[in-house]
């Protein structure tokens, strides 16, 4: 059945705000399709006083950079680290101030004051202001996507195929295997530096880094990535790039 805009011929078809429409417009990103070897690893929820440190030492040691996005209350606290992951070559991106999930109703003046609050203490404490924003969870509407441009951020999520779930703790071959077996050009990683009492994400880094490299890949930040976009037909997934990849064998045991 035809919609009934098309039929009146008096008003347009509502448009499908799918990821297809939010990548074609540049409003929202979750991964960058490029002909180059290149994956960018993004790091949610820091500092962490343990693993962080762990993680930039593994991360200089591969010769990889990566993009931290940082919740905005713990800049002060752990201001060290936040200074090494810009020292080090890192991006230090946004992730709101009290990691908190924009669902139900909140106003735009508590959204402005999530992000702006930690651009703020970013720009402070790094020394460096960043284009990215990542709202928790991967979760936003227009009125968050209009409180990140206001503030002149773009929103950058991840690959389908590439969230770790390590917030779960689901073991160190669970997030090693979810990175490796359908690593591509152009990928985005969601991992996380923070997750109270856990260092699985450290111990699967140990297996993630030195893999990726054996295949030639390079680790960017995501602003690097950026650089080698090259735009690729829409798909029902938003891009080709990113359909559901095809189940193979583990890398790794997981029991």
């Amino acid at each position: 059945m035809l919609a009934a805009g098309i039929v009146s011929g008096f008003a347009d078809a509502p448009v499908r705000r799918d990821r297809a429409y939010y990548e074609s417009r540049g409003e929202v990103v979750w991964e960058v399709p490029t002909d180059e070897k290149l994956i960018a690893l993004t790091f949610d929820d820091g500092p962490n006083a343990r693993t962080t440190p762990q993680i930039l030492d593994l991360l200089q040691q591969y010769e990889a950079t990566a993009t931290f996005f940082v919740v905005g209350n713990r800049i002060d606290r752990y201001a060290e680290l936040i200074k090494r992951e810009a020292a080090e070559g890192h991006e230090v991106a946004n992730h709101t101030y009290n990691h908190t999930f924009f669902t139900g109703q909140i106003s735009a003046d508590k959204l402005a004051r999530e992000i702006e609050s930690t651009k703020s203490k970013i720009e402070e404490v790094a020394g460096q202001s960043c284009d990215w924003f990542r709202p928790p969870g991967g979760i936003f509407n227009e009125a968050v996507l209009k409180a990140a441009r206001r503030s002149g951020y773009t929103i950058v999520l991840w690959s389908w195929h590439q969230d770790t779930k390590d917030w779960r703790s689901p073991g160190i071959y669970a997030i090693a295997n979810r990175v490796l077996k359908h690593a591509r050009n152009g990928d985005i990683v969601l991992m996380h530096d923070h997750v109270h009492g856990s260092t699985q994400t450290v111990e699967a880094l140990k297996i993630i880094l030195p893999e990726l490299k054996k295949r030639g890949f390079r680790l960017v930040t995501v602003t690097e990535l950026m650089k080698y976009r090259k735009y690729a037909e829409a798909s029902p997934f938003g891009s080709k790039h990113d359909e559901p990849p095809k189940k193979d064998k583990l890398l790794f045991p997981t029991g």
